[in-house]
């Protein structure tokens, strides 16, 4: 759509990509054990929200994918802190959130939740960059809440005919049926080549070696800790099963803030022609870009990417 004006914003920022991190000298934030020790928690209606933050200014959110959390952003954080105020929240279900009793868990309560997450950090506005089902998340809160999305990027993710895509059915299917949380996951936790495997997390990247044993664990400890924490686990993913974007569609259709996506080109996960359905729907889409050689969970393997694009999608939204 409007991609002249991206590739206008990318030259007007050539000085400052230059001067900004690379992937060789960025400052990661480190361990597993490190994000750890950097974790908050936020007060909200829907339960004590986790998150990890980097940097000032205007407000931005990471939202995570499938079954991560937060950690998945963690060497994108610090590469964009110079320019906003960098947030990435566990969502309910996921990692280390500590969700209130009852709470129900659907993209759409999710989207609720990070707007009183805004609330609390007592920002109007937020950049959002999303993953996988991050990605469809961050659609419903663009639908139900779109005078707070001051810019949005998304990576591999979920569209109104692919959401959710067939090869993640089977997967509701165990949650329906608590095997999810009592068998598959356990499984995986308990044998990092199988989860490094394509029947595992590792069909989400393009190098399976990313996924090192403490990221495993940081990934699918939290989930598995508690009785409460699998049922929370369970029920978010069958409300994964449910197609949402159909509805928010036409809402999604006025959003006036600029979108990018971003998409992996070797992802086997969602359909390949799901970014340019994207690309039509967002009347200040600034067009697609596709990463070669980049799957499902590319953002935490090619940070650089992410940060590049961040940089030049927020010239063009501004900071207000």
């Amino acid at each position: 759509m409007q991609r002249r004006n991206f590739i206008a914003g990318s030259a007007s920022l050539t000085a400052a990509l230059l001067a900004a991190p690379n992937d060789a000298g960025a400052a990661a934030i480190g361990s597993a054990a490190d994000f750890v020790a950097a974790r908050k928690f936020a007060t909200t209606p829907f339960g004590q929200i986790a998150y990890v933050a980097r940097g000032q200014g205007p407000l931005a959110l990471f939202l995570h994918a499938w079954p991560l959390n937060g950690y998945q952003w963690r060497d994108v954080l610090p590469r964009l802190a110079d320019a906003r105020r960098c947030i990435a929240p566990d969502v309910m279900g996921l990692g280390y959130s500590e969700v209130r009793e009852g709470q129900e868990i659907t993209p759409a309560t999710q989207a609720d939740m990070l707007a009183a997450l805004m609330d609390a950090l007592g920002a109007r506005r937020a950049d959002l960059v999303a993953n996988d089902s991050g990605g469809l998340v961050a659609q419903m809160f663009a639908a139900r809440h779109p005078e707070r999305v001051r810019s949005l990027l998304l990576t591999n993710c979920d569209v109104q005919r692919d959401n959710p895509p067939p090869s993640f059915v089977p997967i509701v299917k165990a949650a329906e049926a608590g095997a999810l949380a009592e068998r598959l996951l356990p499984a995986l936790a308990a044998n990092l080549a199988l989860a490094r495997s394509p029947q595992g997390l590792g069909v989400g990247y393009a190098d399976p070696q990313t996924l090192t044993a403490e990221s495993l664990k940081c990934y699918l400890g939290p989930l598995l800790e508690t009785p409460e924490r699998r049922d929370q686990l369970q029920r978010y993913t069958v409300a994964l099963g449910h197609n949402d974007l159909v509805a928010a569609e036409p809402a999604l259709k006025r959003l006036r803030a600029p979108v990018r996506i971003v998409w992996g080109a070797d992802d086997t996960v969602f359909d390949k022609a799901s970014p340019e359905v994207l690309d039509a729907i967002f009347p200040r889409s600034q067009g697609v870009l596709r990463v070669a050689g980049a799957k499902l969970f590319f953002p935490e393997e090619r940070p650089q990417v992410i940060a590049d694009e961040a940089r030049v999608l927020w010239a063009l939204a501004g900071t207000a």
